[in-house]
């Protein structure tokens, strides 16, 4: 621990300074640190969870996978802001930032552990809450470090590598899982591994503790975890908006794109597994790449909104083609198109939203708010979804779809209000 006092505050930016650089490395870290930490979680969400309920509640797995994840969201969604918040106004000697992502990390671990070994699923509820709690107090105290450390012309290159690291953890956690039968450790090699490198990336980091004059924390502060006032930032509310749209133009019909796939193409339940996880695949692959270079290129130009606006038109274009497909290509090529786009807006889009944080020193907790707009269309996406699908006879894709279409075209139009970033 005193290697960790020593390293102190003197790399963390100065709010405000554009010229300093960020520290050396820091982007790989990062890169990684958020790579380990997504891929321990992501990977239940995403494959082991399902199998795991499926041990525990053959009978009434569908039940139970939906009241575990479900419980778990919310949870996320309230976590969030509120350890930004809380990290926000750490003092400890060892940093602001340090001590979050040390003890998340940990918590990671011991909430999959209980997810593994135990066969209860109130035992699994419980431990999938405190690794969702755990792992966005992480999270939290994680993306922070980018305006900490990151001068505002160089965040579209971090931002897009965070994009990048999102998905190509859960590749890199399928692949892990992939190799072994073993339950315990298809949960727990990822959180160990993902423990590891946020470890490195801690040991890494120049950070400072929070000013120690800070009055105590109110009911009413702690309330205001979960909001910043849109009228008086409103650079910050058209971007949390456009983000919440964009999230929900994306989650009201991923949910339902396997079902697309048997009821509208006619792939054989047989071969169902195999052709959504190529499908996914195939999109997360396109749209890490993109994250990266939409990034980078943000950066070299010097302009934020042009990639926003232009990834959500783009991601229009295939959430027009996947339900007007006749064949599995075409719903291929629809859902490429569609996560270049997303890859774009969602990389750019963070870079944009660490320029408009009303305040650095509160940084943690508005980018918490602002996770509430990735969180929040997870589930109201899937649960209005099927008003749609019952518009008319038979399942009504294209009006699924068209309000995905009309969700991401207003969410470019808001960018355009944006002020404060060119």
């Amino acid at each position: 621990m005193a290697e960790l006092a020593e390293l102190g505050s003197p790399g963390e930016k100065t709010a405000g300074d554009d010229s300093a650089p960020a520290p050396r490395g820091f982007a790989v870290r990062l890169t990684l640190g958020a790579l380990g930490l997504h891929a321990a979680v992501m990977t239940p969400v995403v494959v082991t969870m399902a199998l795991r309920i499926g041990e525990v509640d053959p009978a009434g797995k569908e039940k139970s996978l939906g009241l575990v994840l479900g419980i778990g969201a919310f949870l996320a969604m309230i976590a969030n802001p509120l350890f930004g918040r809380l990290s926000d106004r750490t003092t400890s000697r060892y940093g602001r930032r340090r001590p979050w992502l040390i003890s998340g990390s940990l918590g990671v671990v011991a909430g999959l552990a209980l997810v593994a070994t135990v066969d209860s699923i109130p035992v699994i509820l419980a431990g999938w809450c405190l690794t969702q709690v755990s792992y966005n107090a992480a999270l939290a105290a994680l993306m922070a470090t980018i305006p900490d450390q990151v001068p505002a012309p160089r965040r579209g290159g971090v931002s897009g590598a965070m994009g990048f690291s999102f998905m190509a953890a859960i590749m890199c956690g399928s692949l892990i899982i992939g190799t072994v039968n073993d339950v315990r450790i298809q949960f727990l090699a990822p959180a160990v591994a993902g423990t590891l490198l946020i470890t490195w990336f801690t040991l890494r980091l120049k950070d400072r503790p929070a000013d120690g004059d800070r009055p105590a924390l109110t009911l009413r502060q702690f309330l205001g975890s979960f909001w910043t006032n849109p009228v008086t930032h409103r650079d910050f509310g058209w971007a949390w908006l456009s983000r919440f749209l964009m999230m929900l133009a994306i989650m009201t019909p991923n949910a339902y794109a396997v079902f697309l796939l048997t009821d509208r193409i006619g792939v054989p339940h047989n071969e169902l597994a195999r052709t959504a996880a190529a499908l996914v695949t195939a999109g997360m692959a396109c749209n890490a790449v993109v994250s990266l270079l939409g990034g980078w290129l943000s950066d070299r130009i010097g302009r934020r909104k042009p990639f926003v606006i232009g990834g959500a038109l783009i991601a229009t274009v295939g959430l027009v083609m996947i339900p007007a497909a006749e064949s599995l290509a075409m719903v291929f090529v629809g859902t490429i198109i569609f996560n270049i786009g997303g890859g774009v807006f969602m990389s750019v889009d963070m870079a944009l939203v660490t320029q408009v944080l009303p305040n650095d020193e509160d940084a943690a907790k508005d980018l918490g708010v602002i996770n509430i707009a990735n969180a929040l269309p997870q589930s109201i996406g899937p649960a209005i979804a099927p008003l749609f699908l019952a518009i008319g006879t038979g399942h009504n894709y294209p009006a699924l779809y068209g309000f995905g279409v009309v969700c991401a075209l207003l969410g470019a139009f808001l960018v355009t209000r944006i002020r404060g970033v060119r």
